[in-house]
């Protein structure tokens, strides 16, 4: 997995059912093995969360996220 671009997301189902720390173990585990990762400067920093159902706003995150990945990946192949 080593130099591979990855990114992380969660949902749960309540308030304070721990997203940020879920999705920051899941990061955690990533740069263990040695990947790259893709944050965001704006909204949800470390991945979008959502509680429940995701609403549009976390949609809309997770859509961003995912042309922050492929941008990065193209960025890398170019480079």
């Amino acid at each position: 997995m080593a130099g591979k671009v990855g990114a992380a997301f969660a949902t749960s189902h309540n308030i304070g059912g721990g997203n940020e720390t879920t999705v920051l173990d899941l990061l955690h585990a990533l740069l263990i093995h040695g990947m790259i990762i893709q944050g965001n400067a704006s909204g949800d920093h470390y991945g979008p969360v959502a509680v429940g159902t995701p609403d549009a706003r976390a949609l809309d995150q997770c859509k961003d996220l995912g042309r922050n990945v492929v941008n990065l990946i193209n960025r890398l192949k170019a480079a």
